[in-house]
């Protein structure tokens, strides 16, 4: 049975939560936690996280900033909040879009959406699990779309994970590639064909054979969305696991065999080894970055 702990609840999330105490005196005019957060998620849609600061939400408001830390005390909190507004609430239909599999791929794409919406999302690292009310309301809906499965509730959260790793990380792609195309003035198919002629010039059939391969394949080129792909296969994956729990034939939780290093930190052979290891990943990289180098040299004779 778990321990019992009485939360210190941090400033930023009790007024993401609405229960922080509101400021005794403050300006006049209409200023709110609300307004803040607003006026720096605009700072930030057009120009950038990193230029978000207290001085210049308070200029955008026409205030100074000792008025905004009656309200929002540190910058942390600001970004929190900020953070929470971006995320907004998960659609209502969710739950109408079919069965599991549907719902949490519907929460996926919306997912990928509010992130293309506010690229500046990412660059808020994770330090835990989300702590306010929208952040909460999407993980309630991806769990309560396996509410119907023989899933656990460690395994459905296990599954929730999945699907939201996979929308941040195809949000950062498509924002990377939004951004390129920007400050190249050109369009996403651009950006294709500009990596794909570097890779052509670049990786060679003798360094890089299977990556080669794939080049003169054009799958740099192709309309197939490697990242939707990712997720579907992975979605395939759990649909299995269900199966196989709903037949009685769970597989035993997985273990990837690695030891303990506190075990065997103090072992001199194990030390030994490992040291072995780097030196010969070393070595292979060295002898790698030589071929490279030869077959450079070997095309510049032959030309």
């Amino acid at each position: 049975m778990s321990q019992t702990v009485e939360p210190d609840i941090p400033r930023g999330v009790a007024l993401a939560w609405g229960v922080a105490a509101t400021p005794q005196r403050g300006p006049k005019r209409e200023m709110t936690v609300e307004r803040i957060v607003e006026a720096a998620v605009e700072i930030a849609d057009t120009e950038g996280l990193a230029a978000v600061s207290m001085a210049a939400v308070a200029a955008r408001l026409g205030y100074t900033p000792m008025s905004l830390y009656r309200y929002v005390s540190a910058k942390e909190d600001l970004v929190l909040l900020m953070q929470e507004e971006a995320t907004g609430l998960p659609p209502d239909d969710i739950r109408e879009a079919g069965d599991w599999r549907a719902q949490l791929e519907r929460i996926y794409h919306e997912m990928v959406r509010n992130y293309m919406r506010h690229p500046w999302v990412m660059d808020i690292p994770i330090t835990g699990s989300p702590t306010t009310p929208n952040s909460a309301a999407w993980m309630d809906a991806g769990l309560s779309a396996l509410r119907d499965t023989p899933l656990s509730h460690d395994d459905r959260l296990a599954v929730l994970l999945l699907v939201t790793g996979h929308a941040r990380w195809t949000g950062i792609v498509f924002a990377g590639y939004a951004k390129a195309a920007r400050d190249l003035g050109a369009d996403g198919e651009a950006v294709a064909r500009r990596e794909d002629a570097l890779f052509r010039e670049l990786v060679t059939a003798e360094a890089f054979p299977s990556l080669r391969a794939a080049i003169d394949a054009d799958v740099f080129l192709s309309d197939v969305d490697s990242l939707a792909f990712g997720v579907a296969r992975s979605l395939d994956g759990v649909a299995s696991y269900i199966e196989a729990l709903a037949a009685g034939q769970a597989p035993p939780p997985p273990s990837w065999g690695q030891p303990d290093d506190a075990d065997v930190a103090e072992d001199k052979r194990y030390r030994e080894a490992a040291k072995a290891v780097r030196e010969a990943e070393k070595a292979l990289r060295d002898a790698r970055r030589n071929l490279r180098r030869v077959a450079a040299e070997a095309r510049d004779r032959g030309r």
